[in-house]
């Protein structure tokens, strides 16, 4: 073989074995509202060291992992704790000053090797979080806790300490933008427009926008379903003496043989009852 082919063959990667990991690849997603959040990172153990203060140094820098970065991944604009973050992907590390004082950080450079070639000036949002204490956990783990219609709590728990951020999504704005797409393709459905109606009336928004919807779906098509809905939005409003006329059509346009209705009799039996109260 020539020099310079075996030069060549020498230079090839050696074959990877199939082995573990050192520190697994590990994926979590939440989805909060209409929004997909996930967490892309390889967790490290403890493995009998002292991590805060020493494995990770205060006031450096650190991946929030190990391996590749850890990234963020978020479908919609979001805010966190406060500060606004546009849809995309961030590289996410934590910058430790003390085990009562963290930043968490987001960076728009994904492609590094961890802390590697990170640089200040791209990170995006440095939020202050105040780590508390846990139960030991050995290996670190990105958790959601607390989530709600548009929030949740993005937890880094590691070693005694966990810290945490609060994340919040527009869920109305989001939802609203896709009813009017949907609406603008299929005007005449009556049951999306019962549906978004139901959607603003159980939310208590956009009440005006709700009536328009609900009108137009009784219009197409006059069933117990959206006269009941309209009843529910009238009295809201506290137009008590209305929403008893709905309810009452409602009560009599249903299918005594649907099950639908006949589950929903008693609850509207009980507010008919209540706005008759307050209507007289």
């Amino acid at each position: 073989m020539a020099p310079d082919a075996q030069a060549q063959q020498a230079s090839k990667p050696a074959v990877q074995l199939p082995l573990p990991q050192v520190s697994p690849h590990a994926l979590v997603q939440q989805t909060i509202g209409l929004t997909d959040i996930t967490v892309d990172y390889h967790a490290p153990g403890v493995k009998g060291r002292t991590v805060w203060g020493q494995l990770v140094p205060y006031n450096q820098i650190w991946r929030a992992g190990a391996n590749e970065n850890t990234v963020v991944k978020f479908s919609a604009p979001v805010r966190i704790n406060g500060q606004a973050v546009p849809t995309g992907s961030y590289s996410l590390y934590v910058l430790p000053v003390s085990d009562q004082d963290w930043q968490f950080v987001l960076n728009r450079v994904t492609t590094h090797w961890g802390a590697e070639g990170y640089d200040e000036k791209d990170d995006l949002v440095r939020i202050p979080i105040v780590p508390e204490a846990s139960p030991f956990r050995e290996t670190l783990l990105y958790w959601f806790s607390d989530a709600k219609n548009g929030t949740a709590r993005l937890n880094l728990s590691w070693e005694k300490l966990t810290g945490s951020v609060y994340i919040t999504t527009d869920v109305h704005a989001q939802a609203l933008a896709g009813i009017e797409q949907t609406l603008a393709k299929q005007p005449h459905n009556w049951q999306l427009l019962a549906q978004a109606a139901e959607y603003l009336i159980q939310n208590n928004i956009q009440a005006e926008l709700a009536l328009r919807y609900i009108n137009e779906s009784i219009r197409l098509n006059d069933t117990y379903l959206n006269n009941w809905l309209k009843a529910r939005l009238l009295a809201s409003k506290d137009d008590y003496s209305t929403a008893i006329v709905y309810a009452r059509k409602a009560l009599k346009l249903g299918d005594k043989d649907d099950n639908t209705f006949k589950s929903q009799q008693p609850t509207m039996r009980i507010a008919l009852t209540e706005w008759q109260a307050k209507a007289y």
